[in-house]
């Protein structure tokens, strides 16, 4: 009796393990980090994939307004998530605009690591401007944003 209690015993503290094991957040099996394309040229989104599924970066974007026109406005993300290869971020307000994004990050047609557009974030991105009065429109669009070509280092020389 001694021996099946033992037995029960490991055989529930396995499962307890199992189960643990089954809710912790998949980690990507690829690196999304890096340099992504935004809406015009000379703008990027910087994205930074860290532990548990949870992103940080920022959208580097030109103005838009009278008073910023042509400068460049970077939005930090409020709050970013990946769960398997579903992006989501919200950026801070930065003159009245806000950036939210939803969408998956997929292969491009870049054919090995590091090469253009290895990697492209397709989704609904959405810019919420509020105005002077305080009224907040936004302007939903389906953006293919790809990533920027990376220098992966040379290869070692060789040594004498």
């Amino acid at each position: 009796m001694q021996k099946i209690s033992s037995i029960i015993v490991v055989l529930f503290l396995c499962g307890f393990v199992v189960a643990q094991d089954a809710e912790k957040p998949d980690k990507p099996s690829e690196n999304y980090s890096g340099m992504y394309s935004f809406l015009r040229d000379g703008e990027f989104v910087q994205l930074t994939v860290e532990d548990a599924g949870h992103v940080t970066g920022f959208v580097s974007r030109f103005g838009d307004l009278e008073s910023d026109k042509g400068v460049f406005l970077d939005h930090f993300f409020k709050e970013g998530n990946l769960q398997g290869n579903k992006l989501h971020f919200t950026t801070e307000t930065v003159h009245g605009v806000w950036i939210d994004f939803s969408g998956t990050i997929d292969r491009g047609e870049g054919k090995r690591p590091g090469d253009e557009a290895y990697y492209v974030l397709n989704g609904t991105l959405i810019e919420h401007l509020t105005d002077a009065d305080k009224k907040i429109s936004s302007r939903s669009r389906q953006v293919a944003l790809k990533s920027f070509p990376q220098d992966l280092g040379a290869a070692p020389g060789k040594r004498d």
